[in-house]
């Protein structure tokens, strides 16, 4: 099975190729030009694997949590790709792309900074089947993050690296290791979505659809007096 994931949720742009288990990748840090790099990178990674789009069985895309317009970026690219070449597509969740990423890691907290001082978190527990979702999820404040069971946890992600003093008092011991630098990756994103696509569970184009989880990135005048006046 051919499956092509992007995921432009944060500031790198990941694009990979799974043909028939041989993965073609590229990365980048695009800072705020995924929209104009996206489709020339892409065709780079096609041209390399000798391949189409329309050589594809699926595509996959990070969708979310992460940048709003990020977020809008990849599922909006990866809908019309698959509008175009009439294929089936699946969202992964990037919190899960950073567990599946984390390399030998069976226990992670996935901990992504979602700016405004809070970060996106969910927590999950590998099993033979895959991973379990221990902790959907979430929008928290660093210092208020859901707690988990027991020792041996790995985090994972931004908001290890933007909060990690808040997180390391939050959880202590519980925390064995931590990769503050890693992203979600369209490479993890592709293994995710491998046996969901063989599975049949691609879903048609126009069914692609971000997750924001937080629903409001900006406060109106008003409500920004209101809360000032509050405090």
């Amino acid at each position: 099975m051919n499956i092509l994931a992007l995921d432009t949720s944060t500031e790198y742009l990941s694009l990979a190729l799974l043909l028939d288990g041989k993965l073609h990748q590229r990365e980048i840090l695009a800072g705020q030009s995924h929209s104009q790099r996206i489709l020339p990178l892409l065709r780079e990674l096609l041209d390399e694997a000798g391949m189409e789009l329309r050589d594809m069985d699926g595509i996959a895309f990070g969708a979310g949590p992460g940048s709003f317009t990020g977020l809008r970026i990849g599922c909006g690219v990866a809908q019309g790709l698959a509008l175009g070449a009439e294929l089936p597509v699946i969202g992964i969740s990037t919190l899960l792309a950073l567990a599946e990423d984390a390399i030998e890691a069976d226990k992670v907290i996935a901990c992504l900074d979602a700016r405004m001082g809070e970060v996106y978190q969910a927590v999950y527990i590998k099993q033979a089947h895959g991973w379990q979702e221990v902790i959907a999820p979430g929008l928290y404040k660093p210092e208020a993050v859901p707690a988990v069971e027991g020792n041996g946890w790995t985090g994972v992600g931004s908001g290890w690296q933007s909060y990690a003093s808040a997180l390391q008092h939050g959880y202590g011991e519980q925390v064995a290791h931590t990769v503050p630098g890693a992203y979600p990756r369209a490479a993890a994103i592709a293994a995710l979505a491998l046996p969901a696509f063989m599975e049949g569970q691609g879903r048609p184009a126009d069914e692609a659809a971000p997750v924001y989880i937080r629903n409001k990135v900006a406060l109106k005048t008003s409500e920004r007096l209101a809360k000032a006046s509050a405090a």
